[in-house]
């Protein structure tokens, strides 16, 4: 199975804090660098509380890779 075709988890060996977007990033086949600054820029322009609570919520969610 290719690296962008697996199901949603959290890498051990991309993260920053939990790993949530390098996830997201190797599932869709995207730069993880990419993701984490436009995802640090909405979440700024929102006022940060909706972004730090998405995050949280996937963190919760998404099983860790193993």
């Amino acid at each position: 199975m290719s690296e962008a075709r697996r199901g949603l988890s959290r890498p051990i060996d991309d993260r920053v804090l939990a790993g949530v977007v390098g996830g997201i990033a190797r599932r869709f086949g995207w730069s993880s660098t990419l993701l984490r600054v436009l995802y640090v820029v909405f979440s700024v322009l929102s006022a940060a509380f909706p972004g730090i609570l998405v995050y949280l919520v996937l963190w919760l969610l998404m099983p860790e890779d193993g």
